[in-house]
């Protein structure tokens, strides 16, 4: 997913030379200098933006000038990160680290190796603040970590085009299904949809199961504990139908990718796009002022507001060698005034609702958003084990390319859960 955070300057060799001699010194009963001092605070961050690492910097040597602690960080690249971590974890683990929230989250949990921070949370009262994101880092009523930036799902649009053509974001179904005929009678496409790269075909399957069957029922979907062949998907996939068969969406969107559907939006030539914030790199910066946010429209009354809201996360491994030093620091680094500096430095939504005002209008709105949500759920491909994430969102971008496929597309995905989940 375009979401994940991506490479900084060290290198995999690099890296792994380094975990080697932890490695080594461990299973020679030797201890590192730096592990053996009770003050040290360790940690490794896969963060790629320039500002963001100085910021990281700057709140790491305040702290120290404050507590008197010593804090190292190294930062990696992403990809091996996303390699190293499933050892590092296990042994010669940082006291700090950062991940993703969710379902990538949880398989690190379900093994013991992060730490319950629930102590944390209720020290610092983040659940006041957190709200529904809350979620994104429980497990079984516990919390093991804390939410990042991130990037909240909705329907975006331009505001001259709805100013020019008298519309209104749709806040019913009914609403959209008038809607989406009235953008075709402008001769523009209702929903820009690039399905090229699977994940959006994934985004708008969530954005109908969650309107239709809540987040309860879709986390369990998510976590393998309902069938592909369950009944509760059957409006989905109908109401889903409907919209194909009446042309809501970008014609042949399987061979071209998010991008060139962002920039149908941009060049109005669509009308709207479900899609995280990140559309705006689609538009020219003299038309961004005009890029606006709208919620995905009811489709059952009485379902309360859930939304994507996908988030990376930061964690105390389980075998950190400094816990408490962990938690002093991440009490300090997660103070609104520092989450919102660090976060604004790369344009992410924050968690917390108490943090200053971004210079990003897109960025408030989400926060004012969020408000409104009850619970959130991340995103398909993150929701859910990896395999099956590819499997499943190859079926939902095939399933609106052949929606006559569908009965033998969810057998298929409902063999696939069974192979993977048992």
């Amino acid at each position: 997913m375009t979401s994940d955070f991506s490479a900084f300057t060290t290198t995999r060799r690099r890296f792994l030379k380094g975990t080697g001699a932890a490695l080594a010194a461990s299973a020679t009963g030797l201890c590192l200098p730096a592990l053996a001092q009770a003050q040290e605070i360790t940690i490794i961050s896969n963060l790629s933006n320039v500002e963001q690492r100085q910021i990281l910097q700057r709140l790491a040597s305040e702290y120290e000038a404050k507590s008197g602690a010593k804090i190292v960080i190294n930062n990696m690249d992403h990809e091996a990160h996303k390699t190293a971590i499933r050892s590092y974890l296990v042994v010669g683990a940082p006291d700090i680290c950062f991940w993703f929230s969710g379902n990538r989250m949880k398989a690190f949990v379900n093994k013991g190796l992060f730490d319950d921070i629930s102590d944390l949370f209720a020290k610092e009262n983040y659940k006041s603040v957190l709200g529904a994101t809350t979620s994104a880092v429980t497990v079984d009523g516990k919390q093991y970590g804390l939410p990042m930036g991130g990037l909240l799902w909705g329907l975006f649009y331009r505001k001259d085009v709805f100013a020019e053509k008298n519309w209104s974001p749709p806040k019913t179904w009914n609403d959209f299904l008038a809607f989406g005929e009235a953008a075709k009678s402008a001769k523009m496409i209702p929903i820009s949809m690039g399905t090229k790269e699977l994940w959006p075909a994934g985004g708008w399957f969530d954005h109908m199961n969650l309107r239709i069957n809540g987040l309860d029922k879709h986390i369990a979907l998510m976590d393998g504990k309902v069938p592909y062949t369950d009944p509760m998907l059957t409006p989905v996939f109908d109401k889903w139908n409907d919209l194909i068969k009446a042309g809501f969406f970008s014609p042949s969107h399987s061979s071209f990718g998010w991008e060139q559907a962002g920039a149908a939006l941009a060049q109005k030539k669509a009308a709207m796009m479900d899609l995280g914030g990140f559309v705006r790199s689609a538009f020219p910066e003299a038309d961004l002022p005009q890029l606006a946010y709208a919620p995905f429209p009811e489709i059952v009354p009485g379902v309360a507001r859930y939304e994507d809201f996908s988030v990376n996360s930061i964690h105390v491994p389980a075998n950190a060698k400094n816990k408490q030093g962990a938690r002093d620091f991440l009490a300090y680094f997660y103070k609104p005034e520092n989450l919102g500096a660090f976060l604004a430095a790369e344009g992410a939504i924050p968690p917390r609702n108490d943090c200053p005002p971004s210079k990003d209008p897109l960025v408030n709105a989400a926060v004012e958003e969020l408000k409104k949500v009850v619970g959130t759920s991340q995103y398909y491909d993150r929701d859910t084990d990896p395999d099956m994430a590819q499997e499943g969102m190859a079926g939902l971008q095939e399933f609106m390319v052949k929606p006559e496929r569908r009965e033998q597309i969810l057998k298929r995905l409902e063999k696939t859960r069974k192979r993977i989940f048992g």
